[in-house]
């Protein structure tokens, strides 16, 4: 099929690659010229494992392509994409401006045009919309173009880290329509992503877009009420690790989103769950459960940061702090709502220096906070130089196993606060430390032998 995919960003991009591969015809189109080069050139603009090979490979065998002209993007098209920006507004709500600009483009575009074209043209909806965008574009494009535009909403559902796994083997795929030929149409676009059997669901508008914003909230309430329940563990003496292995194994509930940390963040789940509780406001309705998932993400936040301020009795000034992870997930670069930007932020109001590692999110964190006085460290050891104590805020793989003795000896105090619950108990209690984690006892060996030493 001749696609063309309005917005490359990460969604976008994605969405572009995943399709060429399967021997579709894709023009990417961005606003960003010099995105666009980069993308033409086999430069991806975003990290993502896997999507440079899946970039080069389409642009080698001239099934991916970009083009700074809308109209030579569209004119081919059959299916046009639209995987632009949603961003939150101050109520939370979507803006669906860049949707509705990109509409009117379109519009202007083929209002010139009157034969050769393939009619109706279907436009999909990429981008994660507030129920009801569909309905809105459809009547938008009858107004305007009677017939010649068809709308279908195809939210996706990529993890950052593992998107292009989860286009290319989609658990499955969301198809919003009313008309049962768009449906068919889309439906043999994904049959080669779905051989394995992963399902194909065909629905209306509306409950496709719900789909979205509904399995975001739920995994975010996940991970909210493991935090809740971790804090309680600490209070009553139990593990969150052993509580989450029991609860686990409950094929009810299933092992993954359990894990206890500093909560999430993303372009996702934090923007998510805002829109899906504007729209109930907009129908007078509450969703208490989603109300809660938001503010306890917030909380958890604070809960690791008074462990911090209790151990060093609010005496940060002049104290460094070195900081592992700043993306906020691993294999991204991704630090939009990354729990430690607030970590960061907090620590430098009261006067603590930090140096800063990640294995990717740096470059991102200086574009995004220029003015931070961060040092910024070339690996995990650099950062640890004379701390007064270590944050890991990511879970990275190379944090898992490091040079314990290495990592101690650079260290000014040998005090840990670890917001993934990276490290077993037992392998901390064999060391020196002070070691603080989420929902599980804490290792005071360091504390107790200078007490010992003391008496």
């Amino acid at each position: 099929m001749q696609i063309a995919v309005i917005g490359v960003g990460y969604v976008g991009l994605v969405t572009a690659a995943g399709l060429a591969e399967s021997g579709n015809l894709v023009i990417g189109y961005d606003i960003d010229v010099e995105k666009l080069k980069k993308l033409q050139r086999g430069e991806p603009p975003i990290y993502e494992p896997g999507l440079d090979r899946l970039l080069e490979r389409g642009l080698r065998e001239g099934r991916l392509r970009f083009a700074e002209d809308l109209e030579e993007a569209i004119l081919p098209a059959e299916l046009i994409f639209l995987a632009l920006p949603t961003p939150a507004q101050a109520e939370g709500e979507a803006d669906l401006s860049f949707i509705f600009s990109a509409a009117e483009a379109i519009v202007q575009i083929l209002a010139r045009i009157s034969d050769g074209l393939p009619v109706p043209k279907i436009v999909v909806t990429k981008s994660t919309v507030p129920v009801g965008t569909a309905r809105r574009l459809q009547s938008y494009f009858e107004d305007r173009l009677p017939g010649r535009l068809k709308v279908a909403s195809n939210p996706e559902f990529l993890r950052e880290g593992y998107a292009v796994e989860d286009f290319l083997k989609p658990d499955r795929v969301i198809i919003g329509t009313p008309d049962p030929s768009v449906g068919d149409i889309l439906r043999r676009l994904y049959l080669p992503y779905t051989r394995q059997g992963n399902p194909i669901y065909i629905m209306d508008w509306e409950s496709a877009e719900l789909t979205k914003y509904a399995a975001n909230a739920f995994l975010a309430m996940r991970i909210s009420f493991m935090n809740e329940i971790a804090r309680l563990c600490e209070h009553v003496g139990a593990d969150i690790d052993k509580v989450r292995l029991g609860m686990g194994a409950d094929t009810r509930i299933g092992r993954r989103y359990l894990f206890a940390g500093i909560g999430y963040g993303g372009s996702c789940f934090p923007k998510d769950t805002r829109a899906l509780l504007a729209t109930a406001r907009q129908h007078g309705l509450t969703l208490s459960l989603v109300e809660a998932t938001i503010a306890i993400n917030e909380e958890q936040r604070r809960f690791f940061w008074e462990k911090i301020w209790t151990y060093f009795e609010g005496q940060l000034q002049g104290k460094t702090f070195a900081i592992w992870g700043v993306a906020f997930k691993p294999d991204t670069d991704d630090i939009r709502e990354a729990p430690a930007l607030y970590i960061i932020q907090w620590l430098l109001i009261h006067g603590a220096s930090i140096r800063a590692f990640d294995p990717i999110a740096l470059p991102s964190l200086q574009r995004a906070h220029p003015d931070w006085p961060l040092y910024y460290a070339r690996d995990p050891y650099d950062a640890a130089a004379e701390a007064h104590a270590l944050l890991i805020l990511t879970e990275w793989a190379e944090f898992r196993q490091p040079e314990w003795m290495r990592l101690l000896k650079k260290m000014c105090l040998p005090v840990i606060f670890d917001g993934r619950n990276l490290y077993e108990l037992d392998q901390m209690r064999s060391l020196t430390v002070d070691y603080f984690s989420i929902g599980r006892p804490s290792v005071c060996t360091y504390s107790e032998r200078l007490a010992s030493k003391a008496t």
